[in-house]
């Protein structure tokens, strides 16, 4: 395993942390100024300590890499074990990319509580990048858990009129599943003789009934956190109720916990029951796809409407995972990758519109792009993303999972390729009533186009969404050799 001289993954989970306890520490409501300074400050360093792991990272093993490991409660065996992959990398840096954009995102918006909005989002990040790194089972349940914290907050107490209903069946729903995971975890832990690392556990020899149990149990987390059909039903009222900077952090990275997590534990760990239960999650993935993308078309609030496409555009990953070949699976991880900059996208526009019309009612709007050209140009860029136009990352995952469908079976390719035309009847109509014609009423010929600041924000996902559909060697050479791995290892039957 690859190491480093340099602590690189704690220094990733906890300079976030430590920034967001000092903003707590030092923010003040009558001057909320040197909060924000320290925030943003805060996210650009642990930005900054998550490019080792990229500049310092061998592209050519799938064995882990940066590896730390240290005794923490010894007498259960539990042990403080980090590293990652070609496929965590890329979530890591993510995450801490995304944690900017939301401290940008709510600079001016965010006048009450400023330093508890800003260290919940710190905190958060650190805690979501502990998810991607942990190596010790319990070590990734902490971590896992302990993300519902922050946002549980962050949308109780910054959400709109029904936020603590939201909040509440957000923390409900994912916490619930988590329980028998943390059952399978333990059956695991007694399997393994006591212990909790994951990578022993994907090596454990397990009966296709206890694999099957595991998987099932597993499942009711991963599944939730993702989310799947039918258990989706949190997301669009976690959404609508959340902040501009809770959706984007929602969509853009917790959304990913729960893919992430299908990854390094459902298929490494029960290979034959993910054989086995391979036809369910595709039918469910597809149901994804196609019925949740129609429910996208018939919502009148953006936020919803955005939410339900990301339930959509996820149904893709699962579909990918399950379609066991190295096309469908690279897709898949190259859609979160993209989920990622392009849901986030969409969220940041939508609360641009709101900071001004404070509406999210698609009829509210029209012709905005007679007083708000510079963000009509990116929202049709985002919008076509988000349909899945070529040369934008949207078309690259999707389409790449659509072949790996084909290479499993044609006509569920042919499925999932229905997609790209739900994607573009619910992207290009929320566009063409919000920004095309002649201006709607007063209220949208007095809105003020881009501040610096939205500008500078959307620029910077323009471009990773430009980047990406133009040139995803870049992100796919890293995570290849991982990628192959885990195909391998799941090829394999444990029995």
């Amino acid at each position: 395993m690859a190491s480093s001289t340099l602590p690189w993954l704690t220094l990733s989970i906890f300079v976030p942390i430590f920034f967001g306890l000092l903003v707590l520490l030092i923010g003040r409501d009558d001057n909320p100024g040197p909060a924000r300074v320290l925030s943003l400050v805060g996210a650009i360093v642990a930005f900054l300590v998550t490019l080792p792991l990229y500049t310092g990272f061998d592209p050519t093993t799938a064995d882990m890499q940066f590896v730390e490991f240290a005794p923490w409660i010894e007498t259960f065996h539990l042990n403080y074990h980090l590293g990652i992959d070609g496929i965590s990398v890329w979530f890591i840096l993510l995450t801490a990319f995304i944690t900017i954009i939301v401290i940008l995102a709510g600079w001016e918006v965010i006048r009450s509580r400023v330093a508890q909005y800003m260290a919940a989002f710190l905190i958060l990040s650190g805690l979501m990048i502990g998810v991607f790194s942990a190596l010790d089972g319990m070590l990734f349940y902490v971590f896992f858990e302990a993300t519902l914290i922050p946002m549980y907050i962050i949308i109780g107490a910054w959400g709109g009129p029904n936020r603590v209903y939201a909040a509440f069946k957000f923390f409900l729903y994912t916490l619930m599943g988590s329980l028998l995971t943390l059952i399978a975890f333990i059956y695991l832990w007694h399997v393994a003789g006591g212990s909790f690392d994951v990578l022993t556990w994907q090596n454990m020899p397990l009966g296709y009934t206890e694999q099957i149990l595991i998987f099932i149990a597993l499942f009711a987390a991963f599944a939730v956190k993702v989310p799947m059909w039918p258990i989706h039903t949190w997301l669009p009222d976690a959404h609508v109720e959340a902040p501009t900077g809770g959706s984007i952090v929602l969509a853009a990275i917790m959304l990913k916990l729960g893919a992430y997590a299908f990854l390094r534990f459902s298929l490494p760990i029960t290979p034959d029951a993910a054989h086995s239960l391979a036809g369910i999650m595709i039918a469910l993935s597809l149901v994804a796809v196609i019925y949740i993308g129609l429910v996208a078309i018939v919502q009148d609030d953006m936020k919803k409407l955005v939410a339900y496409s990301s339930v959509a555009h996820m149904g893709f990953v699962t579909l990918g995972f399950f379609l066991f070949n190295i096309t469908g699976l690279e897709g898949a991880i190259i859609q979160m990758i993209s989920h990622g900059f392009v849901s986030g996208a969409m969220f940041m526009c939508i609360g641009v519109m709101y900071d001004r019309l404070h509406t999210r009612r698609i009829d509210a709007y029209g012709g905005l792009i007679n007083r708000m050209p510079r963000f009509a140009t990116y929202f049709l860029l985002f919008s076509m993303a988000n349909a899945g136009l070529p040369g934008t990352s949207g078309f690259i995952g999707e389409f790449t999972v659509i072949l790996g469908a084909v290479q499993y079976n044609f006509w569920i390719g042919l499925l999932a390729a229905t997609a790209l035309i739900w994607g573009a009847g619910y992207s290009l109509w929320m566009f063409k009533r919000v920004a095309l014609g002649p201006v709607a009423n007063e209220q949208v010929d007095g809105m003020r186009d881009l501040c610096s600041r939205e500008f500078l924000i959307l620029g910077l996902l323009a471009f990773f969404v430009l980047f990406l559909g133009i040139y995803p060697r870049f992100f796919t050479e890293l995570m290849h050799p991982s990628v192959q791995a885990l195909l391998d290892h799941v090829s394999i039957s444990k029995l």
